[in-house]
């Protein structure tokens, strides 16, 4: 199963971006969907967190009260008040069960990633 991430770009500290990702042959509407990046010479690292119904929510400390993530038919990250840290590829995931998690080993497929870099 192949998600697509698509919304990366280059952008100064404080600017704002959307990130979308979504799955071309299936839909993942009873799958929980998170996204995780991975900045040089950095581990993976969770990012933020969707269930299934869009009811519940989970974010990393780095970027609560800055990103939001929300899913209809596509789950998509809005990033606010970007800063150089936040700098990585993002990647979208499919969780195997219909709740959101901070455990990466429970996401089964992945998206190819998208590259978002903050310059200061």
């Amino acid at each position: 199963v192949q998600l697509q991430a698509s919304g990366g770009g280059l952008v100064q500290a404080g600017d704002s971006l959307t990130l979308s990702c979504v799955a071309p042959r299936r839909t993942f509407s009873n799958n929980a969907v998170g996204w995780f990046r991975q900045a040089p010479g950095k581990e993976r690292e969770f990012v933020a967190a969707i269930a299934w119904r869009g009811g519940s929510t989970l974010y990393a400390d780095s970027v609560k009260g800055r990103f939001t993530i929300s899913r209809d038919n596509a789950v998509y990250l809005q990033m606010t008040s970007l800063q150089p840290e936040d700098t990585a590829v993002y990647y979208c995931a499919s969780a195997r069960g219909s709740y959101p998690s901070r455990d990466r080993s429970i996401y089964t497929y992945w998206g190819q990633g998208t590259q978002v870099t903050v310059s200061s």
